[in-house]
């Protein structure tokens, strides 16, 4: 009978400290706060006094608190992106930066193919004022071929300066995921379409052809694919408005 009641007795305590979180999300709250707490040590950053009477008591709610303000004590680093440095230079040792980080070798293969493709279609003699003037209504064959890759060259150059400048500040910051990897290849894409709606298409519709030439299409092209973000802004904007004028209800 006694062994009885202690089985009983037993089971509730264990839910009760637990309070519904399962041991798994306990144990890696315990390792983020933990790799927050090095990462603070080791850059010098200021830590609040409280955090280790949080850390010392056996309570989740005083670990979550210490969690808490330890995010905002590391921000804008966060744990996940500490977590990815942490393996990085735990995991590869010895190696290279571009094996430790294949996101940064690959940015800079495609910025030297981009510049490599800039090169030799700017030699070619059908990439000239004149030809950029036709655009792509009265240009054809080959070298509307090679204006079009002349100014995707220039876009995605543009593209891979914001990139390339976004990745060494987010290294440096410690704010760096594997995610970003899929995210800045559809960025690539998105701003090689930007610079050539903003040379091509924008450029088109100006009021004087005659002011089209290498330099002014060329700018165009590397500002939309540096700001292909803001550019994607204001379409969406314009798409917004539009939409709002066919969609708002009628005033009585």
């Amino acid at each position: 009978m006694t062994t009885n009641k202690t089985e009983q007795k037993s089971i509730p305590v264990s839910k009760e400290n637990t309070e519904g979180i399962s041991p798994k999300v306990i144990s890696e709250l315990n390792k983020e706060v933990n790799n927050m707490l090095s990462y603070a040590i080791y850059n010098g950053i200021i830590i609040n006094t409280q955090i280790n009477n949080l850390i010392q008591n056996s309570s989740v709610d005083d670990l979550i608190n210490a969690h808490n303000l330890l995010s905002k004590n590391i921000a804008p680093a966060t744990p996940k992106s500490i977590d990815f440095t942490k393996k990085l230079r735990s995991s590869e040792n010895g190696k290279s930066i571009f094996n430790k980080l294949p996101l940064v070798r690959n940015l800079i293969l495609l910025a030297v193919v981009f510049l490599f493709l800039f090169i030799v279609t700017g030699l070619s003699p059908n990439v000239n004022n004149h030809s950029l003037n036709e655009g792509i209504m009265n240009n054809n064959g080959i070298s509307l071929l090679l204006n079009l890759a002349f100014l995707s060259s220039i876009s995605g150059l543009g593209v891979l300066f914001f990139l390339l400048k976004k990745v060494s500040d987010s290294i440096k910051n410690t704010t760096l995921v594997a995610e970003e990897s899929i995210s800045y290849i559809a960025q690539i894409i998105l701003g090689i379409i930007a610079g050539l709606i903003m040379s091509e298409i924008i450029s088109f519709y100006s009021n004087d052809p005659k002011n089209i030439d290498l330099f002014s299409k060329s700018i165009l092209a590397l500002i939309g694919g540096f700001s292909s973000d803001a550019i994607f802004s204001v379409l969406q904007g314009i798409i917004d408005r539009i939409k709002s004028i066919f969609t708002s209800p009628i005033i009585k």
